[in-house]
């Protein structure tokens, strides 16, 4: 089934040329069936290229799902055109007013920095805030599952000896739980960071369970018991080649990058890497679609309730 965009959104072509079904807003509107209404707070300085990740993940179910885009207003990004953030986005005024199935805030590259120190912690909080009220489920990406683990629940974020980046194998520590029903025992999910989360400070929060772990990159999935905010500190939404964008550009920059962890052929930079996480990512966004977003929220958003 289909998401729903605007019509001239750049991921809209690249999602229909791997035939999956894009839905326009004038078709959509004939359809007597209520979508699914996703926000989608996009922190990434890549933003064109995390929308068509996201997107192509959440068109991968059976639901019609209808996108909202929104950029903090307090931050101005340096690696998308204005007129591509006006034409697509919306800022925090314009959508406080309104209640979400779903909400979905990525990672960002401002791990090195104290929350308080990041430019839009004070606007990023009060949307933090306003999803406990306004939003039934929210999925936090990387730096977006640490800061809503610190600010929801004061889970401090904990440096890294260097930067954990690769594909890690990892192990799922309840199988019965809905968000990683299908999953294999281990699966494979891939990380960029460089600070992450103690699992001594998550076992101090009765309301937290934690879903995967990996030895070498630690705690990955972490899960509300009440259904309405998961934590992956993982990127399942990454594409075969962003790691390997990521590593090049820090060998442009001048810096000496270790190889990502079992990502390239005999740790080779010139072969093409293996997918291994693609059927593990559709599940993480078509499970939390459905367990948590379409079986869940009401028909009217307005009878939401915190």
């Amino acid at each position: 089934m289909p998401i729903k965009v605007q019509d001239d959104l750049p991921a809209t072509k690249i999602l229909e040329s791997e035939n999956i079904f894009v839905m326009s807003s004038d078709r959509a509107a004939k359809q007597d069936i209520r979508p699914l209404k996703i926000l989608i707070l996009n922190l990434m300085p890549t933003k064109i290229e995390t929308e068509t990740q996201l997107l192509r993940l959440l068109g991968n179910s059976p639901l019609q799902v209808d996108i909202e885009l929104l950029q903090t207003e307090t931050h101005t990004s340096k690696n998308t055109s204005p007129h591509h953030l006006l034409k697509f986005y919306k800022t925090f005024d314009e959508v406080k007013d309104n209640k979400f199935d779903g909400m979905i805030i990525t990672g960002a590259p401002v791990e090195l920095l104290p929350f308080q120190e990041v430019d839009y912690w004070d606007e990023l909080t009060k949307i933090m805030e306003w999803s406990i009220h306004n939003v039934y489920s929210v999925y936090h990406i990387c730096w977006g599952a640490q800061a809503g683990l610190y600010y929801h629940f004061g889970v401090p974020k904990t440096m890294l000896p260097c930067k954990l980046s690769g594909i890690y194998h990892h192990e799922v520590l309840n199988m019965h739980h809905p968000l990683v029903r299908g999953f294999d025992d281990a699966f494979y999910l891939p990380h960029s960071r460089y600070t992450g989360v103690d699992e001594c400070q998550i076992a101090k929060h009765s309301e937290l369970e934690i879903l995967a772990i990996s030895k070498e990159a630690g705690v990955s999935v972490i899960a509300n018991k009440n259904g309405r905010q998961f934590f992956v500190l993982g990127h399942a939404e990454y594409d075969r080649d962003t790691l390997a964008k990521e590593y090049f550009r820090d060998i442009n920059k001048g810096e000496n990058p270790r190889v990502p962890v079992n990502y390239f052929p005999d740790d080779n930079p010139a072969n093409m890497p293996p997918m291994t996480w693609r059927s593990n990512a559709n599940l993480f966004f078509t499970n939390w679609l459905n367990y948590y977003v379409y079986q869940q929220t009401p028909y009217d958003l307005n009878d939401l309730k915190d």
